[in-house]
């Protein structure tokens, strides 16, 4: 990795964190073996009863999921992408640029040249990565794809204020996919569009 600027040296540190702790993991994986089967899942309930959630996330010996680290989108426009989940109530981690022999290896390209911003959730248990390849260049997507398109199609956030956020977010070019509709007496919910053709689902719980 190579820092440009004093600033990027600060800011791009919480991203240097979360590479190391995600290599870690990956250099665990090459290693270990399968630990829990459908045989022994099956075996542990009749001799102790339901696995608990705990036990079932364990699938590779010496190796437990701890929790969904982060997603990655990859963008054009990396300061739009930013602004627009900024605008919803994330917080940038920190930025910079990414590139050497290793980004290469882990994401099975050449020459790789990346700028990389991680944004967090006010709760500190969400993050996205957003990321804007310089080289070699992004394949093109499409951007008007609808909500089946096969792939990951959408992220989810919870707020406080549907209408609010849906205000905010189309203040700044955004646009809703559908409605806003209730589901029963638990949620308002609605699918958004944004910069990127990024779907944001957006679901405001009632009561």
């Amino acid at each position: 990795m190579h820092e440009h600027t004093p600033s990027a040296r600060a800011s791009s540190r919480p991203f240097r964190v979360l590479v190391a702790w995600s290599l870690q993991i990956l250099e665990g994986l090459g290693s270990s073996e399968p630990q829990l089967t459908a045989a022994s899942c099956s075996h542990h309930r009749r001799e102790h009863g339901p696995l608990k959630r705990s036990c079932g996330v364990a699938i590779v010996k010496g190796m437990t999921i701890q929790h969904l680290e982060n997603v990655g989108i990859v963008v054009e426009d990396l300061g739009a992408a930013t602004r627009f989940f900024v605008e919803l109530g994330l917080k940038v981690l920190g930025e910079g640029p990414v590139e050497g022999g290793w980004v290469d290896r882990v994401v099975g390209l050449k020459g790789v040249r990346v700028d990389v911003a991680m944004l967090e959730t006010s709760d500190g248990h969400g993050r996205l990565e957003l990321m804007k390849f310089h080289a070699p260049p992004a394949r093109g997507g499409d951007r008007r794809a609808p909500a089946n398109t096969l792939g990951i199609r959408r992220v989810a956030f919870a707020v406080d204020d549907l209408d609010a956020a849906v205000a905010g977010l189309q203040a700044r070019g955004a646009e809703l996919v559908g409605g806003v509709e209730r589901y029963q007496d638990s949620y308002r919910l609605c699918y958004v569009r944004g910069p990127e053709g990024i779907i944001v689902m957006l679901a405001e719980q009632l009561g």
